[in-house]
């Protein structure tokens, strides 16, 4: 519902951008309006707190930050600054919210790669038919003494699947991977193995709430969505303690 509401255009949105208006009593507290909103949005409430500004509650609901006032009187989705510090609020929040522990991703399911010492270590949930993929693919070449879990998440397509089993099928995951994303050699394999590690791994996904790839996790657990300069994942990895 949530996603109906709220298109992919509006997440680039300088400012809050109204949504949706309904006529309703107030509301006391935050227990009041996180059952107000689900009851509008028909989605689930992760979590919810008063802001510092207009009074203000910060919404977490399907992987967004929505705002709101007591009385649920508008719903609005975007950027919120700081008009004092110029600090990107919802972005802040938004990295806090979204992060996870990474001792428990399922790190078996992942095609891994070691290059140099393997110290710094970050996770990617990737689609094989990604063009922006393929793209952090050809530029992640670039990284030395790095261990990468690159999970086959694929979402976009049938032929995603297949790919992916394939992939996993290879007697050389990491190969096959690269093969096909670096140099575009199409995968080999038949992918008649065991392959409940994909099923799985889309699973996680969802759990994760990951709705585009790539999606890049490191160390502290905080999440990366989109094909970021190598240059920013260095500089990630460098702040981030390693093995």
């Amino acid at each position: 519902m949530l996603k109906k509401l709220l298109p992919p255009a509006f997440a680039s949105t300088l400012f809050c951008t109204l949504v949706a208006t309904f006529a309703m009593p107030a509301l006391a507290d935050e227990a009041n309006v996180k059952k107000a909103v689900e009851s509008k949005l028909g989605s689930k409430v992760s979590s919810i707190a008063k802001t510092a500004y207009f009074g203000l509650y910060e919404v977490y609901i399907d992987g967004q930050i929505i705002y709101t006032d007591e009385k649920v009187s508008a719903l609005m989705i975007g950027t919120l600054i700081d008009g004092k510090t110029m600090k990107n609020i919802t972005e802040e929040r938004m990295q806090k919210l979204n992060a996870i522990k990474f001792s428990d991703l399922p790190l078996d399911l992942a095609v891994k790669q070691v290059r140099g010492d393997g110290k710094r270590v970050f996770a990617t949930f990737e689609d094989p038919n990604c063009g922006y993929c393929k793209k952090l693919a050809k530029d992640m070449v670039k990284l030395d003494n790095v261990t990468i879990y690159t999970f086959l998440y694929p979402i976009l397509s049938p032929d995603s699947l297949e790919k992916s089993n394939q992939i996993w099928c290879s007697a050389d995951k990491a190969k096959a991977w690269n093969d096909w994303m670096v140099d575009g050699k199409a995968p080999g394999g038949k992918g008649d193995c065991d392959t409940a590690a994909v099923q799985k791994t889309v699973e996680t996904g969802r759990k994760l709430a990951i709705n585009g790839t790539p999606t890049i996790f490191f160390a502290d657990g905080e999440r990366v969505p989109g094909a970021v300069p190598v240059a920013k994942i260095e500089q990630k990895l460098a702040q981030t303690p390693g093995k």
